[in-house]
């Protein structure tokens, strides 16, 4: 875990001159993996390169998996340098830990990390620039004004461009973070201006930008087959077999390190071309003992929850007040069941991995990884050599949703590119080996309680969770967590649960444990709110009115605020006064509403949804409220991530499951795992609660209240609630 700090208060700077003569500015923000002391320059890291011709190169330290932080980073910088956008390029980082810090694509933590560092860099080459040019011209700095690209001096002719000064400002004094003046938000040219992806235009051009694209001479590919039981260790393969097969070039054994987040035994095939060594997978014949793991399924997990209900006393992890008292005095008491499934995240890249080993032991790797320095970390482990062995460099990813913060596959690929040094090995996962070897969302089985006075209020509140134990305290996405609303706000609380063992791999899955949690809590609540004879939003206003925001809490990125009951309100109303709540809905059509906190984000959201001849869900509208702070950085890039998190939504709640039985996974490609389709998408409304916050991530917030909205919405057509997901057409029956 990284250090939590404070990142306005360390940011350490300095300058050099680039070859050709132009302007270096270094920056370091300062977490455990960089923690160097003041003026410790040797670990720090340029970030700007101002070049004599005036053009400025930026460099993307976080990986890019589509949400758009290779160009909002650099829009930070760019703002506060006021630099022309149009002469800016970007390139993508190596991993470095000493250099960049932390290089991470997850949590939506890379807004909130970088506000204020990345703008006191851009603001820092500023003043050196101005500074270059006060000396220059002879005159107090106070005197002088930048425009895009270069300084001037307001009431005369002087003016330089940036590239002009460059090699003058590399001998300025670096200035303090603390004494920088950072824009007024009414100044921004560049934040708050809707810019594309900086690497759109290469995709649309189908330019080789992905892992999977990568393409060294010599290059060979390798396929990777490990037993469809999870936990499964190998006996035998026929090898010769499958090196008998065309244009194998070899296939051997990997054993595992019994971390399933890192290598599990299997068979490498490897031929001149990717389709030729998938193919000659089917000639090894393998035998796996599955051990107790072959009698795992999903039905038997959902027995045991139910058996577990029976029996109760689960761990209590949540407790106040007297729930036997708040029940016994409660005029109304409801109760409710509900499930959810196993999630796979089947990004549209199939897992890949590109590596070259080393003679004397090192090994170079191309590496679309969300958490590529952890990758670094896991190979360097396994191949018993330091961190600085292992040269990762980042590549663009189709797509990760948490899938690639493991990185499973790199370790495969070291462990076969060890038995072949010299030569580049690409590893590519079939989309079979993708759906059936995920770290998948997990399950869980929630039986719920609550207890109202006879005004219809809520007092008391009990859910007894069962879910999967990881074990080996690594991050388990199976929990639930211990505030979940609207625990806060009830005077009697119990919550207890059971961890049921499982090989099942288990990972974070966009917005992970909120996109499970908003469901069942979002969908009990309307259950409540309805039989007191009200509506969702009515009931979450009542139950927070009056309540303040709760103070600045410490975070895993330094002080955050406290969760806002205002901040929800106001969400709440906005998306009331956008969408046309209260109102009949057209013939057939019903409206629903869905509300979550997450990732430091409020998100207020209707759907108005309807049945087809089929029994199955049309959504035809979806109106989004959204507070993220009072800035939004790029507001296209805003836009694609809260549509991509209400399709994703949609397509969880509507028809994706993935299903254990004989310890393996049922679901294995499109065809019984369908993604969201754009007929099924429909018109997404979007509109923004400024408050007075810092910006927040946006990657995954939006995504947890629509499947509430969905299911409460067919509730208010059908009077039928869905209590399973994902929602069947006998559901409606």
């Amino acid at each position: 875990m990284l250090k939590q700090v404070e990142v306005s208060r360390r940011l350490f700077l300095k300058t050099s001159a680039v070859a050709g003569g132009g302007f270096a500015l270094a920056i370091s923000v300062p977490f455990a993996a960089s923690a160097n002391a003041e003026g410790a320059t040797q670990e720090l890291t340029a970030f700007v390169t101002i070049h004599p011709d005036n053009k400025v190169t930026i460099i993307g330290k976080n990986p890019e998996i589509g949400q758009g932080i290779k160009t909002m980073l650099p829009m930070l910088i760019a703002e506060e340098l006021d630099a022309d956008w149009d002469d800016v390029a970007i390139e993508q980082a190596d991993t470095n830990a000493a250099k960049y810090g932390p290089q991470l694509a997850g949590g939506s933590f890379a807004t909130p990390m970088n506000w204020i560092p990345m703008r006191q860099a851009g603001a820092a080459a500023r003043a050196m620039l101005m500074g270059a040019a006060a000396q220059r011209w002879g005159v107090d700095i106070s005197a002088l004004a930048t425009e895009p690209g270069r300084v001037v001096q307001p009431g005369t002719n002087r003016s330089a461009t940036y590239g002009e000064l460059a090699s003058d400002a590399v001998l300025q004094p670096v200035p303090e973070p603390a004494s920088l003046t950072l824009k007024d938000q009414a100044d921004f040219r560049i934040i708050g201006r809707a810019i594309g992806g900086i690497d759109s235009p290469k995709i649309v051009r189908g330019e080789p930008i992905f892992g999977v694209d990568t393409q060294l001479p010599g290059m060979v590919y390798a396929a990777y087959e490990r037993s469809p039981v999870f936990g499964a260790r190998l006996v035998s393969a026929n090898l010769e077999a499958a090196k008998a097969q065309p244009g194998v070039i070899d296939a051997f054994t990997v054993e595992g390190n019994g971390n399933a987040t890192e290598l599990v035994d299997g068979i490498a095939v490897i031929a001149d071309n990717w389709w030729l060594a998938n193919k000659a997978r089917a000639a090894l014949a393998p035998e796996w003992d599955n051990g107790e793991w072959e009698s795992h399924s999903s039905a038997s997990y959902a027995e045991a929850a139910r058996e577990y209900w029976a029996q109760g006393n689960g761990e209590v992890f949540a407790e106040k007040g007297d729930v036997d008292a708040g029940f016994a005095e409660a005029a109304q008491v409801f109760e409710a069941e509900y499930h959810y499934p196993f999630l796979a995240h089947v990004p549209m890249e199939p897992m890949n991995c590109t590596a070259l080993y080393n003679e004397d032991g090192s090994i170079e790797m191309w590496a679309p990884s969300q958490t590529p320095q952890g990758g670094q970390g896991s190979v360097a482990n396994y191949l018993g050599v330091t961190p600085d062995k292992v040269t990762v460099h980042i590549t663009r990813m189709g797509g990760g949703f948490g899938r690639r913060l493991n990185n499973d596959y790199m370790v495969q690929v070291a462990a076969i590119a060890k038995q072949m040094p010299g030569t580049p090995v690409q590893l590519i996962w079939s989309r079979e080996d993708d759906v059936r070897s995920d770290f998948y969302r997990p399950a869980g089985w929630h039986k719920l309680r609550a207890g109202v006075d006879e005004a219809g209020k809520l007092t008391t509140w009990t859910d007894h969770f069962v879910s999967f134990d990881l074990g080996g305290g690594q991050f388990n996405p199976a929990t639930m967590p211990a505030d979940e609303f609207p625990a806060k706000y009830v005077d009697n609380l119990r919550f207890e649960q059971h961890m049921m063992r499982t090989a099942v791999p288990m990972g974070a899955l966009r917005a992970p444990t909120s996109n499970a949690m908003a469901y069942v809590m979002q969908s009990f609540l309307d259950e409540v709110a309805h039989a007191t004879g009200k509506d969702l939003p009515t009931l979450m206003l009542e139950i927070t009115d009056g309540i303040e925001a709760e103070p600045m809490t410490m975070g895993f990125i330094g002080p955050q605020p406290g969760f806002s009951a205002p901040r929800l309100q106001a969400v709440t109303r906005k998306v009331l006064e956008m969408s046309p709540w209260g109102e009949e809905a057209p013939d057939g059509h019903a409206y629903g509403f869905g509300f979550y906190y997450s990732h430091m984000g409020y998100f207020a959201e209707v759907v108005e949804a309807s049945l087809n001849a089929g029994n199955r869900p049309v959504v035809h509208n979806v109106w989004v409220a959204g507070d993220v702070g009072r800035q939004i950085i790029n507001p296209f890039g805003a836009l694609n991530q809260v549509n991509g998190a209400i399709i994703d939504g949609l397509g969880q709640a509507m028809q994706l499951a993935v299903e254990i039985d004989g310890g393996a996974a049922v679901q294995s490609n499109f065809h019984n795992y369908p993604l969201p389709r754009m007929p099924m998408t429909p018109d997404i409304h979007v509109e923004w609660v400024m408050s007075d916050n810092d910006p927040t991530g946006l990657g995954e917030p939006a995504l947890p209240p629509v499947i509430p909205a969905l299911t409460n919405a067919l509730f208010a057509l059908t009077g039928k609630r869905v209590r399973s997901l994902p929602i069947r057409p006998e559901m409606f029956a």
